[in-house]
């Protein structure tokens, strides 16, 4: 299908999380409307002919495309990552980041609190899960500013959850880390907003990622969502995609600091059970 806008091969999306979920659809979407692309993931060797595949299925819509497999946790290789592409940068002076999104899902699923010795998170695992799902965020914000890649017109978004709203059991510390990557969107929404920069949450509905995969109690968490979304069907990573694609044109300059629901309506309806609602004719 032809795009109905474009952007520019000098544009790019920066993708934090790339090589799946909402990360991969967002990086094929802003490259079939002409973004170029720089994706950071972290994957063994089994999972890199995947990654290849969506290599070659960007460079597919005639764009630049530059995949680094690190951790994005690592100020090293956050530096490294982005020093290289400042290089690269120098060739063109309309280079610029405009969109960077956040969509690092990595953190332990495990009872903050248990009477059962050993059953409980451990200090390091909730520091690991707020840093990789939250603090990388400014991090990497902080890094793209410094280096003066991003400019008037850049977007920041990061994926949140309803559960950095509500509770979900073994869900505590990345609960926790979707509140506080909320707060760091509002805020660096106030911090570069004089810059013309904007910073936006997304919250899509559940969605069948490999992330959610590792949720136990996953398949009955898309059930339950999809017997409550509106839509009568569960988000997929390209209703995201598309979104976001849409939300880094120029005419959105002026949302900034929000939550956007990219759900279909999910997270504001309580469970209404498979028969309460039918399919229209």
């Amino acid at each position: 299908m032809k795009s109905t806008f474009s952007y520019s091969k000098n544009q790019w999306g920066l993708i934090l999380g790339a090589s799946s979920g909402f990360g991969a659809a967002t990086a094929r979407e802003l490259a079939r409307h002409g973004m170029s692309i720089i994706g950071v993931h972290f994957d063994r060797a089994a999972g890199m002919p995947a990654v290849e595949a969506l290599i070659g299925e960007l460079q597919g819509y005639g764009v630049h495309v530059r995949f680094f497999n690190v951790n994005a946790s690592d100020p090293q290789k956050r530096a490294e990552v982005l020093d290289t592409m400042k290089e690269e940068f120098r060739s063109d002076s309309t280079n610029t980041i405009r969109v960077l999104m956040h969509s690092l899902a990595f953190g332990s699923l495990k009872p903050l609190v248990s009477p059962k010795s050993g059953v409980s998170l451990t200090q390091a695992q909730i520091e690991m899960t707020m840093d990789v799902m939250a603090n990388s965020l400014v991090y990497w914000t902080q890094a793209v500013m410094e280096r003066g890649l991003m400019k008037r017109g850049g977007r920041i978004y990061a994926m949140t959850s309803s559960g950095g709203h509500s509770s979900l059991l073994n869900y505590g510390a990345v609960s926790a880390a979707k509140a506080a990557l909320e707060s760091y969107i509002r805020q660096i929404s106030l911090e570069l907003g004089p810059l013309g920069i904007t910073a936006n949450t997304i919250l899509g509905g559940v969605t069948d990622t490999p992330a959610l995969k590792k949720i136990p109690g996953a398949m009955e968490m898309l059930e339950v969502a999809r017997a409550r979304n509106p839509s009568m069907r569960n988000c997929t990573p390209e209703d995201v995609a598309k979104a976001i694609a849409l939300l880094a044109h120029d005419d959105a300059y002026f949302i900034s600091g929000n939550v956007i629901r990219v759900d279909g309506g999910e997270d504001y309806v309580q469970y209404i059970g498979k028969k309460s609602v039918e399919k229209p004719d």
